[in-house]
């Protein structure tokens, strides 16, 4: 019987161990976190964290949506408990979780940054917080210092439009910290025309873009103002969250009469909503096509389930679900209309429904070229495919339907300054796959393929697709 999670964690080949040791090790090959949700302010002010149940509860809807499961009450998820006292909740709530990905995360984020090798539960609870609050109340334990420990080179934030961008201003001022800030361009609230605040939102891209948005052409204005913002602090990323990629074309003078109708404060029926957003999503790629910008396409997750909670709570506290509806013919149809101008920007493409996985892979190969590995990519696996299964079919999909080799692998999409050992957990599956077939005879052993591959995907291929400013390793 294996040691419980040892340094040959999830390593089950004397191959997949080789890798791991001499090509994935974070402590050897640096992270590029080019997606994430943590505040770039907390970083520019150095944020020391009070105890771990701050750092590893507040804002974490992964935990919450467990604590709840095991039949904890509201008042130690996100209620005014004390905080000794929702960690005693999760420590108890833990032991549960066999199977689930949170059960290794935690481990990994207890050995890595604490160095604590034993189990959490409710009996060790005691021991863990006051192992865990001393170590986080020293200089060493700074949010900083814990990107530094993390061995990270880049991080992208996740950014409004009508952000100022004012801590990543700061941040790039500042040269006592090394780790490149950049932020990411989220249009999310632009799309929502449908949404009771969505005239008021308008108001507030007047102001931050200069340009007073009455029409359709004034509105493709201030965006091209505002990215030209984003682009001068550095973006080269953008993001969407979307129900699904659509596609329902319409004239100019149709989008216009639309838009001015959401201006008024009318009511927007579906049909008119598929044709804005379409209009706006086709304009914002060219855009990124013409900036040299990446696009990201989330999709797949029906949100806010829970109408009582999200009273309550509101939006991302752990009451979303997949969604299984996301027509692959649209996504498909939506590329082919920027393929026929030949601005297809970079793109990867996540579904939060692994029953997409095989569409995702066929469609992205009908529109790569331009001289760009893997132009059109499948992003790796999300939220609640982030565990041993999900990653391993998602790579495992990548690599029948196209390039493997190419992929530009994990990224956070967390709120935690303790997540960066989910790129630890994904790179020792991905090594235990490689391993695999090599040992199985499906690849040759050939280390300094296989070498260039892992370090790739765990690093150096996302410097190249993203054009960051950084050493490869």
């Amino acid at each position: 019987m294996k040691a419980f999670m040892d340094k040959d964690f999830l390593l089950d080949t004397e191959t997949a161990k080789e890798l791991y040791g001499k090509f994935a090790d974070m402590t050897r090959i640096p992270v590029l976190d080019y997606h994430c949700h943590i505040n770039p302010q907390e970083i520019y002010e150095d944020r020391k964290f009070e105890n771990i149940a701050q750092v590893w509860l507040g804002g974490d809807h992964y935990k919450w949506r467990q604590m709840r499961t095991n039949g904890v009450d509201e008042k130690y998820v996100t209620g005014d408990a004390e905080d000794r006292e929702k960690f005693q909740k999760w420590a108890e709530t833990l032991p549960k979780l066999i199977g689930n990905p949170l059960y290794h995360w935690s481990h990994l984020e207890l050995r890595y940054y604490f160095g604590y090798e034993g189990n959490l539960n409710g009996d060790t609870a005691e021991e863990v917080w006051n192992l865990c609050n001393e170590k986080l109340a020293s200089d060493d334990f700074t949010v900083r210092n814990l990107i530094r420990r993390s061995n990270v080179k880049l991080i992208c934030t996740t950014d409004d439009p009508i952000d100022s961008l004012e801590w990543h201003e700061k941040l790039k001022k500042d040269d006592s910290f090394d780790v490149k800030v950049l932020p990411a361009w989220r249009p999310d609230k632009i799309n929502n025309i449908e949404k009771p605040e969505f005239r008021d939102y308008m108001d507030k891209l007047t102001v931050a873009s200069g340009i007073a948005v009455r029409d359709l052409a004034s509105l493709k204005d201030a965006i091209e103002m505002r990215l030209d913002f984003f682009m001068l602090h550095g973006c080269v990323v953008s993001d969407h969250a979307l129900e699904y990629v659509m596609y329902a074309p319409a004239s100019d003078e149709e989008v216009d009469g639309i838009l001015k109708k959401g201006l008024r404060g009318e009511k927007i029926s579906a049909e008119e909503g598929l044709k804005y957003r379409t209009a706006i999503m086709l304009h914002l790629a060219k855009q990124y096509h013409k900036r040299g910008w990446v696009m990201q396409l989330h999709y797949g997750c029906k949100r806010d389930n829970n109408a009582f909670m999200y009273e309550k709570l509101g939006p991302d506290t752990g009451f979303d679900c997949i969604n299984n509806y996301a027509p692959s013919a649209q996504l498909a149809d939506f590329l082919n209309a920027l393929s026929a101008t030949d601005e297809i920007p970079k793109t990867i493409i996540y579904s939060l429904n692994p029953n997409d996985d095989q569409a995702i892979g066929t469609i992205i190969g009908c529109f790569q070229g331009g001289g760009v590995r893997s132009r059109l990519q499948q992003g790796s696996a999300w939220w609640f495919n982030d565990h041993y299964t999900g990653m391993t079919n998602q790579l495992t999909s990548l690599a029948n339907l196209s390039a493997l080799g190419n992929f530009v692998g994990m990224l956070t999409d967390s709120r935690s300054f303790l997540s960066y050992t989910r790129h630890d957990y994904f790179r020792r599956i991905l090594c235990r796959l490689i391993g695999g077939w090599v040992e199985n005879g499906e690849y040759p052993y050939d280390e300094k393929l296989l070498g260039e591959i892992v370090k790739g995907i765990s690093y150096n291929n996302a410097v190249d697709y993203f054009g960051f400013d950084l050493q490869k390793v």
